[in-house]
């Protein structure tokens, strides 16, 4: 996890891109206060909604004295429908060691541009005014932990910072905490085998709500997912793309480097990939290339514009 610096010319001020000594002193300062009463933040001001006029002063400003974690997510996406609260849950849990910000690339386009995002969700953070590219597309609730855990650990070591203190997390505030909402139990135990890395139980879930309500969407997208990750979670990455480029006739080659992109968040290539095996096989092959870029769409989403795309292209090489 190596830090680059963090130029967002257009959108901020560079003068507020802080250096690691700085940001140090800073993060000392903020704990003195602390340690003086200077109160403990509220357990919802752990998770923000950043836009660019709001950037210099949410996420550079604050990330010299808290590591802020950035969720790049929009409306459309599925895939972000299922991280978003997953993220939110965890910084929570971390009281008050990261921020969250969440920010909607349909609104802050130059934000989008700024950090090089290909597809969403995708997740950065911003520590001392230094950009982190943490991953990009769907991710265990392992995963995001152990990253955290290296992100505050890289934060403390490098630049001192340790984040805010004496959060109490929300399950703990006693009264600010709402009811929660009854959730479905089939869909919960799907949720939470997939939060934990339980891939088969997680595929099993789904399907069982499935079989009750064929049309639950929420069903689909996370069959879909999960069907995914147990694809990828074994693969030797390198290997797989050398044999891809190896032998491009090869489709069952191809739908592998397919499954890669999409589970790394790279949607266009993964889809531009599998139109191209539609194209150049027949038989079975085609069936198999066809198949698999359908499984892939109910991952992002049909109202996904990326979706809404290769679907079309899909039917021109159809008929």
């Amino acid at each position: 996890m190596q830090p680059r610096n963090m130029s967002m010319s257009g959108v901020v001020d560079l003068a507020a891109v802080k250096a690691a000594g700085e940001a140090k002193q800073k993060a000392e300062q903020a704990r003195a206060q602390a340690a003086e009463g200077g109160g403990a933040p509220a357990p919802a001001g752990l998770v923000i909604d950043v836009d660019e006029a709001g950037f210099e002063a949410d996420v550079l400003q604050r990330s010299a004295e808290v590591p802020v974690v950035i969720d790049f997510w929009a409306e459309w996406c599925e895939p972000c429908k299922q991280l978003s609260p997953l993220l939110e849950r965890i910084t929570n849990e971390y009281a008050g060691r990261v921020l969250l910000a969440k920010i909607d690339v349909d609104k802050n386009q130059m934000l989008m541009q700024q950090f090089g995002v290909q597809g969403i969700p995708a997740v950065f953070a911003v520590v001392a005014g230094q950009a982190l590219p943490l991953f990009q597309g769907a991710a265990p609730q392992e995963q995001i932990r152990a990253t955290f855990d290296q992100l505050i650990q890289v934060a403390e070591e490098r630049f001192g910072i340790t984040g805010l203190q004496g959060v109490v997390p929300e399950a703990e505030a006693g009264d600010a905490e709402e009811p929660e909402v009854p959730e479905d139990p089939v869909l919960a135990a799907a949720q939470e085998a997939l939060d934990s890395g339980d891939l088969p139980g997680a595929v099993q879930a789904y399907r069982n709500k499935l079989a009750d309500e064929p049309g639950n969407v929420e069903a689909k997208v996370g069959l879909a997912m999960a069907e995914l990750l147990g694809r990828v979670q074994d693969m030797d990455a390198r290997q797989v793309r050398k044999d891809a480029a190896d032998r491009p006739g090869d489709v069952a080659a191809q739908l592998r480097v397919a499954d890669l992109d999409m589970s790394g968040g790279h949607v266009e290539d993964a889809f531009s990939r599998l139109l191209d095996a539609v194209k150049g096989s027949a038989g079975e092959d085609r069936d198999a290339a066809r198949l698999r870029l359908l499984e892939l769409f109910e991952v992002i989403g049909g109202e996904d514009p990326r979706v809404v795309q290769a679907r079309s292209a899909l039917a021109r090489a159809l008929f």
